[in-house]
């Protein structure tokens, strides 16, 4: 599956430097939320994990060192391999994907097309936006 809003890519999970686990990554873009993906990680016959990365950060990182703590991402550094190492975190456990660039690039541009870098907050309504901050019961 892939759109503008959705792509499913076949990925790697690295285990060992000789062991890998196919993983399949589904990620999903909503205009609504512009700043972040929500990636779903998922092993056939096994768990999922979900993520919400940046959207900045995940297409940095396609092309340099992007990221700290809990989410890492940055180029192979392999020339004749179009790829990029995704690193998660959480807490003591951490797992290491390698990703194929090219698709997740191009699918990373329609949604700078759909919502461009620096249009995030156009579509916010202030007015209404202070009104709820100011009737909620902590202000």
């Amino acid at each position: 599956m892939s759109s503008p809003l959705h792509l499913t890519l076949n990925i790697e999970r690295v285990l060992t430097l000789a062991t890998r686990q196919a993983v399949r990554a589904e990620f999903r873009f909503e205009p609504d939320s512009p700043w972040a993906v929500s990636a779903r990680f998922v092993v056939e016959g096994g768990p999922s994990a979900h993520w919400r990365i940046g959207r900045d950060l995940l297409q940095q990182g396609l092309y340099s060192m992007s990221g700290l703590g809990s989410i890492q991402i940055w180029p192979s550094g392999m020339e004749e391999r179009t790829t990029a190492w995704l690193r998660l975190a959480s807490g003591d456990m951490a797992a290491l994907f390698e990703l194929p660039v090219p698709p997740l690039a191009k699918w990373l541009e329609c949604t700078y097309r759909l919502v461009p870098a620096g249009a995030e907050l156009a579509e916010v309504d202030w007015n209404t936006a202070a009104t709820a901050l100011l009737r909620a019961p902590e202000a």
